[in-house]
């Protein structure tokens, strides 16, 4: 399993800039009907065990480092997500707050009070968010 860990840390997890951003990208790859995660390259090169158990723990350990970041980093990386994305950032905002889309970023095996802790930061950095400025990108 070590080895499918490096693997999807080297080829996907290396090129994306922030633990918001791999989580949000690890939780993508897993179903929301059956909680299995999928991976084609991964599955095949090292099997779908390997690669479910490889994701999975993959899962929990960016989840987990997201969980005991400070909240300005979070409210960083938020505005840092929003901006690569090239969404109108109120949309997102008003979207991610109405919908609670972060809660799929929740490993299946998070115990509840760090679900609600997770939660309630991301809450908090949303009305962060929504309380400064937004910053034009620069050309």
């Amino acid at each position: 399993m070590e080895a499918a860990i490096q693997d999807l840390h080297d080829r996907t997890l290396a090129n994306l800039p922030e633990v918001l951003t791999r989580l949000i990208y690890l939780s993508s790859t897993r179903d929301y009907n059956t909680g299995e995660y999928q991976h084609a390259g991964l599955a095949d090169r090292y099997g779908p065990d390997t690669a479910q158990k490889a994701l999975a723990g993959c899962h929990q350990a960016a989840f987990e480092n997201l969980l005991y970041t400070d909240l300005a980093d979070l409210v960083r990386q938020l505005a840092a997500y929003i901006e690569s994305i090239g969404a109108e950032r109120d949309q997102v905002l008003d979207t991610w707050r109405g919908l609670q889309a972060y809660r799929v970023l929740i490993p299946n095996a998070c115990d509840d009070l760090s679900a609600e802790l997770f939660t309630s930061n991301i809450k908090i950095a949303l009305e962060a968010l929504r309380a400064e400025p937004a910053v034009a990108p620069a050309h």
